[in-house]
């Protein structure tokens, strides 16, 4: 292990990560908790909010790749003070306008700042861990999502019956702004930036690869390796099933399992803290197996397609066993909780192939390319319902069953081809050929 590894500091950043990512959540969501009422005072119709809610996505994978290549030229510290404070200033015209006009520029100017977040900070989480730790800590500040998710389903409704929608969004840009000050006070960049698997024990020709390797790749080389495609794949099938669940499992729950709208919303908010457990435990297994020295394409690529392939199975059996809801409640959040492993591992597989100086671009568009299947699930899903004649049950589960087969698939080719140790030796050799 790296001798300038510092443990409590690390993990006090990953904290700060957890804390911004919760605020990033929080900003995607809030826009559809103040929908009834939003719509009402605006007098909006469902089209009208329909555009304004899909505006924050407009640029969203533009600047998400951009980011990336800014920030392997600059401190992810001030980028992500940059990115905080635009979050709140842009929270303001959404808190005092009337005008549609100026909350859709506003909604895709947050999309826009929003968009390279995720993979900047895992870029900067990973300067502070060494590679054989890197696992765990990036799951536990992608939680954040989900504690955000929670708190803002539970407060949110609050706030607005007490002083009304706007408010939610002076009180997000006081919260984006108050931690911008914190990073400022107490966010540091981390200088742990060598290659990780320096510091695991490898085959003498991944060893002598990675030693030989140059600081730079072409991108195209870099993006057409088989373990990156693959990685890619897997997310963005995994994210597939995030959308799905964000989109349309609550609706599920009530239109299409019966259960009141209050049941269902209690349902949901206990599968998305199941899921962060479940992440969090996985992940840490995972991290366990490569502190002891298991290769990586066993204890991240295998592990990582092993899970997908069980939750793509869990899925299958979801949506076409008859079963009586509450087993398709369990069988469905068992599923989706074994996905979001790609969400720490996934970045893990592609920082080890990409040099550091490289690595927050080849994570940007990893995570725009994953980030599309966030546009096509929610309407492929709508189309399966209207086939099914507007039977929201039947349409869901088309919807798991497409889900689930992907993901078997991809999860048994990635078996095959998922190796950051080979893909290390191939890359090497094509660039000292």
């Amino acid at each position: 292990m790296q001798s300038n590894f510092q443990p409590l500091r690390a993990w006090f950043m990953t904290a700060m990560l957890l804390v911004l990512m919760a605020i990033n959540f929080v900003d995607k969501v809030a826009l559809g908790l103040v929908a009834t009422q939003l719509m009402k005072e605006l007098s909006l119709s469902p089209a009208q909010y329909g555009l304004l809610a899909s505006s924050f996505f407009l640029l969203f994978p533009v600047t998400c790749i951009a980011g990336g290549f800014l920030a392997n030229r600059l401190s992810t510290r001030w980028l992500l003070v940059a990115m905080s404070v635009l979050w709140a200033l842009v929270q303001l015209p959404i808190a005092l306008s009337s005008s549609l006009a100026v909350l859709i520029v506003s909604r895709v100017l947050l999309g826009a700042s929003e968009g390279p977040a995720q993979p900047i900070a895992i870029h900067a989480c990973y300067k502070w861990f060494p590679d054989e730790r890197r696992n765990l800590p990036v799951s536990v500040f992608q939680q954040g999502g989900v504690l955000g998710m929670v708190g803002a389903s539970l407060l949110i409704p609050i706030v607005n019956e007490t002083w009304g929608w706007r408010s939610n969004f002076l009180l997000l840009g006081g919260v984006g702004l108050a931690w911008a000050v914190l990073w400022l006070c107490f966010g540091r960049e981390g200088t742990l930036d060598t290659q990780g698997l320096r510091s695991v024990p490898q085959a003498a020709t991944v060893s002598q690869a990675t030693a030989a390797a140059p600081k730079r790749f072409p991108y195209r080389t870099l993006l057409t390796d088989r373990t990156v495609v693959c990685t890619i794949a897997l997310h963005f099938a995994a994210t597939l099933s995030f959308a799905l669940g964000l989109t349309w499992l609550p609706t599920y729950l009530s239109d299409g399992l019966g259960y009141s709208p209050r049941h269902a919303g209690q349902l949901f908010a206990c599968m998305l803290l199941v899921i962060a457990l479940v992440s969090l435990a996985l992940s840490a297994w995972s991290q366990r197996m490569m502190v002891r020295g298991v290769p990586s394409h066993i204890a991240r690529g295998g592990f990582t397609c092993g899970c997908l392939a069980i939750g793509g199975v869990v899925f299958v059996a979801a949506s076409t066993l008859t079963l009586v809801p509450g087993w398709k409640v369990a069988l469905i959040a068992i599923a989706i909780s074994m996905t979001p492993i790609i969400y720490s591992l996934g970045p893990a597989i592609v920082a080890q192939i990409a040099p550091p100086a490289q690595r927050s671009a080849v994570l940007s568009i990893e995570y725009s390319i994953a980030w599309i299947a966030g546009v096509i699930a929610p309407t492929a899903v709508g189309w399966m319902i209207r086939a099914a004649h507007n039977n929201i049950a039947i349409g869901f589960e088309h919807g798991l069953l497409a889900n689930g087969l992907l993901l078997v698939i991809l999860g048994i080719w990635g078996l095959k081809v998922l190796n950051p140790e080979r893909s290390i030796v191939r890359l090497a050799s094509r660039v000292t050929s």
